[in-house]
């Protein structure tokens, strides 16, 4: 007998990306980019967190919500978006359920001011306000598996050279210089695009990037405060 049950956001996750472009590609890689858990009112409770500082990383399971319907076969732009691999075979977000997994640092548990708890974390590969349906504690024991093999998603990619122009980078929040330039050097784009002379651009922390990709190098070109 087939059953359905509804999934319920327990929190939504506040993070510097307000659109999908820029985040990097897996949970972890960027372990100071800071994220704010916020619970639902009717999950805010203390008491469901008791305990949840002894361990150092949580697994976070989220909702694709910029998404809609389902494909059985995908094309992961790591493969250069031209082969064709079956959606369980890959983290692709055109899932039936449309459910994401990813592993954080637990950093730090604060007090919102109105008696509810949120949990700060690091290296959350997540767009603003996603909602988390869950959260476990991670097992080193038990979640990792040394000798795994990842398929086409063994290479975890090369850091590229990024240049931000002095004029430039002292328009960008010093908290958050280190942080966006390492978003940059995972490089944000689709890797099937190459490197060309094209102009990107995305948001991050209040601050519009806008950067081209030469000759293995990411050069910004400006940065501005979002209006």
């Amino acid at each position: 007998m087939k059953r359905e049950r509804t999934l319920i956001p327990i929190a939504v996750i506040r993070t510097d990306f307000p659109g999908k472009f820029g985040i990097p590609r897996q949970a972890g890689i960027i372990e100071d980019l800071e994220g704010k858990i916020l619970f639902e009112k009717d999950f805010s409770d203390r008491e469901a967190l008791r305990g949840i500082e002894d361990f150092s990383h949580l697994w976070l399971i989220w909702g694709f919500s910029e998404n809609e319907g389902w494909s059985p076969t995908v094309r992961p732009p790591r493969l250069g978006g031209n082969v064709r691999k079956g959606v369980f075979a890959t983290r692709s977000p055109f899932r039936p359920n449309g459910l994401g997994l990813s592993c954080v640092r637990l950093l730090r548990i604060e007090d919102s001011g109105r008696g509810m708890p949120e949990l700060i974390v690091g290296g959350a590969d997540l767009m603003d306000g996603t909602p988390i349906y869950d959260i476990k504690p991670y097992i080193p024991y038990a979640d990792c598996i040394p000798e795994a093999s990842a398929g086409f998603a063994a290479d975890p990619g090369e850091h590229i050279p990024v240049e931000i122009p002095p004029e430039v980078e002292e328009k960008i929040p010093a908290e958050k210089r280190t942080v966006l330039r390492k978003v940059l050097e995972l490089d944000p784009r689709p890797r099937y695009l190459g490197m060309g002379e094209r102009e990107y651009g995305f948001e991050f922390g209040g601050i519009t990037v806008r950067f081209t990709a030469e000759n293995g190098i990411i050069r910004v070109l400006s940065a501005e405060e979002k209006e």
